[in-house]
């Protein structure tokens, strides 16, 4: 079977940090590197706006998403599902 453009679409996991309006998430997706010369692992962080058809997903939610065409000036990505809700 030949792969598609839509099987080549990237996939996160992040945290949510902010609800900012309707339909719309910012989650902080978090990697960690080893530094090239000294060998320290070092964090690095992206924050990306997520659109969230049924605002299902709340802030300190762990949520999959997946990269999309562009939704508005800042939303190039979309819920795929919630792996973890925040603890109430």
């Amino acid at each position: 079977m030949e792969k598609t453009e839509r099987n080549l679409r990237k996939k996160r996991e992040g945290r949510v940090i902010s609800k900012s309006g309707d339909k719309t998430i910012v989650i902080l997706i978090e990697r960690r590197v080893r530094h090239p010369l000294y060998g320290k692992e070092i964090r690095i962080s992206k924050k990306v706006h997520v659109h969230d058809e049924e605002n299902k997903a709340g802030v300190g939610d762990v949520v999959r998403v997946m990269e999309t065409r562009p939704l508005s000036k800042l939303k190039r990505w979309r819920l795929v599902d919630i792996v973890s809700e925040a603890a109430k």
